[in-house]
């Protein structure tokens, strides 16, 4: 599959997602993960819950 005048819709397609962006995406994940000091084997829901405890956090201030 083509990434240049693909669809969001295409490019994130889990079974057509271009490699490089699934890796920069792991990438990506990987970095926010030690920034806020979770671990690697967070679910995806679990880190979710954990980042809007943190924007709630902020947001009260």
């Amino acid at each position: 599959m083509k990434s240049v005048g693909s669809s969001l819709a295409d490019l994130y397609d889990d079974v057509f997602m271009p490699k490089d962006l699934r890796e920069a995406h792991r990438a990506n994940d990987r970095a926010v993960l030690r920034a806020y000091g979770l671990p690697v084997t967070i679910t995806e829901s679990d880190c979710v819950a954990e980042l809007m405890r943190c924007y709630e956090a902020l947001a009260a201030q």
